[in-house]
């Protein structure tokens, strides 16, 4: 099968989910800059979480681009990723809401560690519809960035209980390890 409709499908989901986290941000009551304060929670959530919508959008253009197809098996597992990104905005509105307590961060934590599992799993089945020669494989390798990232989240969701900022600096970091595409899969599609 074609690899356009996908794209163009989890494209327009990854547009949805943005909009949807930029239309649960309400505006403050009042009209000085001291009402901001009671928002910017709400407004850090939703810079995490676009950063993270970001890197997923970036990164999944980038896989796509080293397939030639795509299977059943593919368009089930890259469903199980746009499930658990739908989820961002709901966990996203929570975590700001209520200041970055305990439970929406590791209810956070969840989501985006299941987020990284289904990415995991797409990649997967890709590099196994495309052989372990194939671009893809070769450009992905260990993927070490993907195991750490899965490690760091699923150590983030029991640090929210002890301190939720500690849980916080995790997923801030994993965005930062993810924030530059794997540069292997554009020099390898070069040659």
């Amino acid at each position: 099968m074609n690899k356009d409709r996908l794209e163009a499908f989890s494209d327009g989901v990854l547009a949805v989910i943005i909009t949807i986290m930029v239309l649960e941000m309400k505006s403050p009551r009042g009209t000085s800059l001291a009402s901001l304060g009671p928002v910017i929670p709400v407004f850090l959530s939703y810079v995490l979480s676009f950063v993270y919508i970001g890197i997923y959008w970036n990164n999944h253009h980038h896989l796509l681009h080293a397939t030639q197809r795509v299977n059943g098996a593919t368009l089930w597992a890259n469903l199980h990723l746009l499930f658990w990104l739908s989820l961002i905005p709901f966990t996203t509105a929570w975590m700001g809401e209520n200041h970055f307590y305990s439970w929406p961060m590791a209810i956070y934590g969840m989501v985006l560690l299941l987020a990284g599992v289904a990415y995991f799993i797409l990649t997967k089945t890709l590099i196994a519809l495309h052989g372990p020669g194939s671009t893809l494989a070769t450009s992905i390798g260990r993927d070490r960035k993907g195991k750490i990232s899965i490690f760091v989240y699923a150590a983030a969701i029991p640090l929210a209980f002890a301190k939720s900022w500690i849980s916080g600096a995790c997923y801030v970091i994993v965005a930062i390890i993810w924030l530059t595409p794997d540069p292997r899969i554009e020099r390898r599609s070069r040659t």
